[in-house]
């Protein structure tokens, strides 16, 4: 596991409050994938309800507050395929 991915997972947990109506997972480009759903936060690569995509330094960037997740989707940096409502939910937890 990249050093990224296990700084992400740990920043991602604690600002998890509550559970997610569902499952997402993150495909950092190069890095590897993140899955957060009832269990928690965790590298793995498993099912999904949305999937959110990005480049590695375009994610960390969102994780650091540099960049707005809502405008790296506007600006083509963020993919998300699947379930938008679940999407919104998680631009809450990364800003």
């Amino acid at each position: 596991m990249s050093e990224l991915i296990e700084k992400a997972v740990a920043a991602l947990s604690e600002r998890m409050d509550g559970e997610l109506a569902g499952s997402a997972k993150f495909v950092l480009s190069g890095e590897g994938t993140i899955m957060i759903d009832a269990a928690g936060v965790r590298a793995g690569d498993e099912e999904a309800d949305v999937t959110l995509t990005a480049d590695a330094d375009v994610f960390q960037q969102i994780l650091e507050g540099d960049l707005n997740p809502t405008g790296a989707f506007m600006s083509g940096k963020l993919t998300v395929d699947g379930d938008m409502g679940l999407a919104m939910q998680l631009a809450s937890v990364l800003s």
